[in-house]
C-alpha cells in the first residue's frame, strides 16, 4: 500500500494497539518522535522497530535533535550537545565531529532523519524561539558551519532536514502560537535565503517557515502558498530535495489540519507533519492525506544515497576533536580566536 504524505506524532513511548492498526490501515510515510516518545535506549530502539515492522524498513523516524534547549534525546542516556550559537567560529572539523556524534547517537537508536541544522540568521530584534538555535547572523558563516553540520550528520548516518525555509530569522513572533509577519523587503531576504541557496544541493531535507512574507506573498505563510515554494524555494534558492512542512498544528496556521495538508501539498511541500499524537486527529488527517507522490518518494531515496555516500567515513577521537576545539576557544582572552582560519 503507498504511505500517505504524511509524517505523524506518537502519543506515548509504547505504539498503542490503536495507533498500530491505524498504522496498518491508513500507513503514513513515517514519524516523528518527541520526548513523550523518549525514555531510555532500549525502549526507543524497540518503539521505533515498531514503526518499522509496520511501515517498512526504509520509512524515515524523525527527530528535533538540534543540540542546547531543542533535544530530545537527553543526558544520563544520551551525550548532551551544545546550542547551535557555541559553534559560531569553531572549525569545519569540530562542527563536522559534533554533528556525527550527534548523528550516530540518533541512527543507533533508530531515528534516522535528524531535524537539523537551523539555517535561519540570528537577528536582533528577532523572537526568542529562534535564537541560540541559530549559527550566526552572517550568511556566509551559517553556510559553512551548516555544510559541515549537514556532512557530519549523514556521516553519522543520519539524513539532516535544513529548517525553517525560506527564513525563520527576521519573525518577531513564535509560529508556535500565531503567524509572523515579515515586511522585509526581497533586497534584504536574499541574505536569508543565501545558507539554503549554499545547501540546496547537499541531500538535506528541508522544513517549511510558518511564517508570512509580504513581498513574496502577501496573503498566504511559505508553507502553503505555491509562490514561495515555487518560485523561491524551488526557483531562487534551487532546493528539489524533500520538502516537509513544520507541524501543521502549529499556531501559526488557521484552519483544520486536513485542510491544511492539501494546500501545503498542493503548494508544493512533498511532505505534512502532523505532531499532536492525538489519535482522532492523526486519523482524520491520514483519511484525508493524498498519497505520497512518486516524485517525493524519489526525493527521499535520493535524499538516503546521498547519506550513504559519507556514512562512516571518519576517523575515530571525534568527541576528543570537537571537544578541543571548543574548550579552546572558550578559553582563549577576548579578541583571540586559537581556532580561527587563516585569512
Amino acid at each position: 500500500m503507498t504511505p500517505r504524505a504524511a509524517i505523524i506524532g506518537l502519543s506515548g513511548p509504547d505504539l498503542t494497539a490503536e495507533e498500530a492498526a491505524l498504522l496498518r490501515a491508513r500507513p503514513p510515510a513515517g514519524a516523528i518522535l518527541f520526548a513523550r516518545n523518549v525514555v531510555e535506549p532500549a525502549q526507543l530502539r524497540r518503539l521505533a522497530d515498531d514503526i518499522r515492522g509496520i511501515l517498512g524498513a526504509t520509512a524515515p523516524i524523525l527527530v528535533d535533535q538540534e543540540g542546547g534547549r531543542v533535544a530530545r534525546l537527553r543526558p544520563p542516556h544520551w551525550d548532551r550537545f551544545p546550542p547551535a550559537a557555541a559553534l559560531e567560529g569553531a572549525p569545519d572539523p569540530a562542527v563536522h565531529a559534533n554533528a556525527l556524534l550527534l548523528g550516530a547517537a540518533c541512527a543507533a537508536a533508530g531515528l534516522d532523519v535528524v531535524c537539523a541544522p537551523v539555517l535561519d540568521l540570528r537577528l536582533p530584534g528577532a523572537h526568542g524561539v529562534i535564537g541560540d538555535r541559530a549559527l550566526s547572523a552572517d550568511p556566509a558563516e551559517v553556510a559553512r558551519i551548516g555544510a559541515a553540520w549537514v556532512a557530519g550528520l549523514q556521516a553519522g548516518g543520519a539524513i539532516p532536514v535544513v529548517k525553517h525555509i525560506p527564513g525563520h530569522g527576521r519573525a518577531t513572533a513564535d509560529s508556535h502560537h500565531e503567524l509572523p509577519r515579515v515586511a522585509a523587503p526581497p533586497r534584504d531576504l536574499d541574505a536569508d535565503i543565501a545558507p539554503f541557496r549554499a545547501l540546496a544541493r547537499s541531500g538535506a531535507w528541508a522544513m517549511t517557515a510558518h511564517v508570512l512574507y509580504e513581498a513574496w506573498d502577501a496573503a498566504l505563510p511559505a508553507t502553503i502558498s505555491r509562490a514561495v515554494i515555487q518560485d523561491i524555494i524551488r526557483g531562487a534558492i534551487g532546493f528539489d530535495g524533500v520538502l516537509v512542512t513544520d507541524d501543521i498544528a502549529m499556531g501559526a496556521l488557521a484552519g483544520a489540519s486536513n485542510d491544511l495538508a492539501d494546500a501545503s501539498l498542493a503548494a508544493g511541500c512533498d511532505l505534512v507533519l502532523h505532531c499532536t499524537g492525538r489519535i482522532a486527529d492523526t486519523a482524520a488527517l491520514l483519511a484525508a492525506c493524498p498519497p505520497l507522490s512518486d516524485r517525493a518518494a524519489e526525493r527521499m531515496a535520493a535524499a538516503r544515497l546521498a547519506r550513504d555516500a559519507l556514512y562512516g567515513r571518519d576517523p575515530a577521537l571525534l568527541r576528543a576533536l570537537r571537544d578541543a576545539a571548543l574548550d579552546a576557544r572558550a578559553a582563549a582572552p577576548p579578541g583571540d580566536d586559537p581556532t580561527a582560519r587563516p585569512a
